[in-house]
């Protein structure tokens, strides 16, 4: 099995500590002994990576790299876990969350995150924890730092978590008002559309959760069955202005009567001209703002 290496770049997007410091760090206290290529460029193993997350954590709270470089592992282990026990920050949690994820540790992550939504609940274990931690992945995406099956793995563990907590809310509908949720043809990032319907549930109403790449065929079929009175919908996948523009369009003419909710990457990057009915939300406190 080849094992994953990480240039000094990518140790500089994943721990947060510049590629020049960790040269430093190297130079002056042996922290790392990384390999070179045969063109004489640093190259990192698993355990490079691990310890420099860990450091990193560690040089975060107080403690000095020259006393830390130091340290064997178990010793950077045993402060690791003491910081653990004396409680986490928000951005603890997020890297914490990380070291699992990039060593597919299931257990080390959903302990972890169980942890979380049990001190914060679940809105805010999303929005202040779990959503940090995505627009990290985000941006080690974009320098090559994590591979597919990494995020796979994440989004599907906190998927599970976000259903079951749907689930607790049980179906109801005190507000009397249907909320259908969906993400268009080939739209597959549903993580945030969970979160927003578990807001809506949450708030007393009755939510249509029809999930991933509904074709707009079945959208028109649903609108002749069920009375709808709200619309959500995402657009993240990557596509053309004019593309964009005319899908909400056809949108706004079969549900021209009803509040339609639109949020992602793509409204924001596109800016579409948007029907009078349409709202575009920026956040999930956006979202709430509506929702009271």
């Amino acid at each position: 099995m080849q094992k994953t290496t990480y240039s000094i770049k990518d140790l500089e997007v994943l721990s947060g500590i510049k590629a020049h410091t960790i040269r430093i760090w190297e130079k002056r206290y042996d922290l790392l002994s990384p390999e070179r290529t045969e063109t004489n460029i640093r190259y990192y193993n698993d355990d490079d990576l691990r310890k420099i997350l860990n450091v990193s954590l560690l040089v975060r709270h107080g403690f000095k790299i020259s006393k830390v470089a130091q340290w064997k592992n178990n010793q950077i282990k045993e402060a690791i876990l003491e910081l653990n026990h004396s409680g986490s920050s928000d951005s603890d949690y997020v890297d914490r969350l990380l070291m699992h994820m990039i060593n597919f540790e299931d257990i080390g992550f959903v302990r972890i995150a169980n942890e979380v939504i049990e001190q914060m609940g679940m809105e805010e274990a999303i929005s202040k924890v779990f959503f940090k931690l995505f627009e990290g992945i985000g941006t080690y995406w974009q320098v090559g730092s994590i591979f597919p099956a990494q995020e796979h793995f994440v989004t599907n563990i906190l998927r599970q978590k976000l259903i079951v907590e749907i689930d607790k809310l049980g179906i109801s509908n005190e507000r009397g008002i249907n909320i259908l949720f969906y993400l268009p043809e080939n739209e597959y990032h549903e993580l945030s559309l969970l979160f927003y319907s578990y807001l809506a549930k949450k708030y007393g109403y009755h939510v249509i959760y029809l999930g991933q790449t509904l074709p707009f065929d079945d959208l028109k079929k649903i609108s002749t069955y069920v009375h709808i009175d709200y619309i959500f919908s995402a657009f993240i996948h990557s596509v053309q202005k004019e593309e964009l523009e005319n899908y909400l369009s056809e949108l706004k003419a079969l549900f021209g009567d009803q509040k339609i909710f639109i949020s992602g990457g793509q409204i924001q990057q596109h800016n579409p001209q948007l029907p009078r009915n349409m709202k575009v939300v920026k956040d999930y406190r956006d979202f709430k703002k509506y929702l009271h």
